[in-house]
């Protein structure tokens, strides 16, 4: 770990106050960054920055949805003016609903969420980045942008969408200076839940599961996502970055 990777520099992480954000606002703090945590639950994202601030990092947090634009540019107010990172880490699952049985709430949801915010919280910080001219956007999307057994209808599909935001905003922001790239987890220990709640689905999809590899920890997901971030990834951007310990090999 380098205390000074990111020293200086301005980060958001979404869906920071547990799993894989905390992890990574944890990291991206210990390596010398200024952390803004967003997350839907105060406890959870005050508890992140306390830990933050306990080893000597600096952050801090704002508490709301992501889905709604005051909070989007709530967020973005709080780094005052400089955005140098941003991870757009907030997600949910859908349940393993299939297509025909997937409820309009349940889909709207789970787009709201996965898509339309990452395009959102984007859109927000693309203009303070292409003012300085540089900027470096982390997208995590899943291994289920890769094929359609991880999920139901509406998370697959999700997903699938964050890949097309991320190769989008790398080719029409390189010249400025911005790079956006995408991390594919696999199966991760985190709170995030995940139950079947349609027998079709449990019944096509639940033979798969027994080919998942382990059960990765954020921390591991928290590296990939920082070093994306980093100046070490420098010529890296649109690329999909698997980090599911080989289930996308399978």
């Amino acid at each position: 770990m380098d205390a000074d990777r990111f020293a200086g520099l301005t980060a958001i992480v979404t869906g920071a106050g547990s799993g894989i954000g905390r992890a990574t606002a944890q990291r991206l703090a210990a390596e010398g960054g200024r952390v803004i945590v967003s997350d839907l639950f105060a406890d959870r994202a005050e508890e992140t920055v306390a830990l933050i601030r306990k080893a000597g990092g600096s952050a801090d947090w704002i508490a709301g949805d992501i889905t709604d634009q005051a909070h989007v540019d709530a967020v973005v107010a709080a780094c005052d003016g400089r955005v140098d990172i941003l991870v757009n880490n907030a997600g949910i699952m859908d349940r393993f609903l299939p297509v025909g049985e997937v409820d309009d709430a349940t889909w709207a949801r789970v787009m709201d969420v996965n898509v339309n915010a990452p395009m959102r919280t984007t859109r927000a910080v693309v203009p303070l980045m292409v003012a300085r001219g540089s900027g470096s956007i982390v997208n995590v999307a899943s291994e289920a942008a890769l094929r359609a057994s991880a999920a139901g209808t509406a998370y697959t599909t999700s997903k699938h969408a964050v890949v097309g935001l991320t190769k989008s905003t790398a080719v029409l922001y390189r010249a400025a200076g911005i790079r956006c790239n995408a991390v594919l987890p696999g199966a991760v220990a985190t709170n995030i839940e995940a139950p079947f709640a349609s027998q079709f689905s449990a019944s096509v999809l639940g033979g798969l599961m027994g080919i998942i590899p382990g059960v990765a920890q954020p921390e591991q997901l928290a590296a990939a996502i920082c070093w994306l971030a980093s100046a070490d990834a420098s010529n890296v951007t649109g690329t999909l970055l698997a980090c599911d310990g080989g289930w996308s090999a399978i």
